[in-house]
């Protein structure tokens, strides 16, 4: 598709999302999920590459949760929960379309609408609201009770083992060190066919952080940024305080973030062939940026990458040791081939471990 024709198909909702300051007009660099941009120069790409990203945002009179006197929204105590919704649909674009993939409203691909239907807000939906929220059960969060990074991504891993079209392997490292034998472990079986291949499974790797006590310690901001430099980026679920967001990229120092404090109707895309269902795909997408100081995010974050192949993990563990780690005073996290030694938990020890501690307490509350 030529570029001309491609900007046509967007006009619609990039001339309605203008904003003359969603973009700042500089010929400073600004970084969405690994991909870098000079915003005086690529304005309408920018656009273009933020509204094409799922956002995911509280819902309303949907089937409830819990029973017929559970919760039909989940509006107050959703945010993190949709956060985490937005990191694992990226995952799976990348994945089955690939990071520079564009929609439009014109999109009509099933590969992409399939990946939609997965998160709408039904209990027959793998990854809806109905099912993290239940699962969070698991993690001794009740339904309604808000998340912290933390317990999204412990819950987000057992989803993932339940739905056995996702051809994907969630990964959450715990202690602010990345194992690599463990992911190995997970990611890699030995072919059925020829033994001395491998096949690698798809990687969502996960990192839980806190960056500070009340508030995230401005000897980190670097490392956050170079996070949004590498190809496989995934962004990071965190906030402000009391307030869940989805950091996806920076300009100067300025985070770029999708918001779901917004209600909207809960629906279905189905084929997009009404007017109602092509409503439902466009409330899937962010028509402008947000923005605001790295100084004001909450501490408690978790990074996010995703590796498709093991060529790619190989290569985000080089660039771990070479950016995050060498030239820092204080790295956001380390990399050990094994587990650290002074670690006494087993792996049946950490799974069981209550993952609510200081990184979810008091951080995402009910607003």
């Amino acid at each position: 598709m030529c570029n001309a024709t491609r900007d046509i198909m967007f006009e619609a909702v990039l001339d309605a999302a203008h904003d003359p300051d969603d973009i700042p007009q500089t010929t400073e660099p600004l970084w969405i999920l690994g991909k870098r941009y000079t915003p005086i120069n690529e304005t309408n790409s920018i656009r273009q590459d933020i509204v094409s990203k799922l956002w995911f945002t509280y819902r309303k009179d949907f089937v409830a949760i819990g029973g017929s006197d559970g919760k039909t929204t989940d509006k107050g105590w959703g945010c993190m929960l949709r956060c985490g919704q937005m990191v694992l649909a990226q995952a799976l674009i990348n994945l089955h379309l690939g990071r520079d993939w564009l929609w439009s409203p014109m999109t009509k691909e099933m590969t992409y609408l399939n990946i939609v239907k997965k998160f709408e807000d039904n209990r027959k939906a793998p990854f809806a609201i109905h099912q993290i929220a239940n699962m969070g059960v698991s993690e001794g969060k009740q339904i309604g009770q808000w998340f912290g990074p933390n317990t999204v991504a412990q819950v987000l891993k057992k989803l993932v083992k339940h739905d056995d079209d996702v051809n994907i392997a969630i990964h959450v490292a715990m202690d602010n060190v990345v194992v690599i034998s463990e992911i190995r472990h997970l990611c890699i079986s030995p072919s059925a066919i020829d033994y001395s291949k491998t096949d690698w499974k798809p990687l969502l790797l996960i990192i839980p952080l806190r960056l500070g006590l009340s508030e995230i310690n401005p000897i980190y901001i670097n490392g956050l940024k170079k996070c949004f430099h590498f190809k496989q980026s995934l962004g990071v679920i965190g906030g402000r305080p009391n307030s869940a967001l989805y950091f996806i990229g920076y300009i100067g120092n300025e985070v770029i973030y999708f918001d779901p404090h917004t209600t909207q109707k809960a629906g279905s895309v189905g084929y997009k062939d009404t007017l109602e269902e092509r409503e439902v795909d466009y409330s899937y997408h962010c028509k402008h940026a947000l923005r605001m100081n790295m100084t004001s995010m909450d501490p408690s974050v978790a990074v996010c990458f995703f590796c498709k192949t093991e060529a790619d993990f190989n290569d985000l563990c080089e660039k771990i040791k070479e950016q995050l780690i060498k030239p820092e005073k204080q790295p956001l996290f380390e990399i050990s081939f094994e587990k650290p030694q002074e670690w006494q938990p087993n792996k049946e020890d950490l799974s069981a471990l209550d993952l609510s501690d200081h990184s979810d307490q008091d951080e995402f509350e009910i607003l």
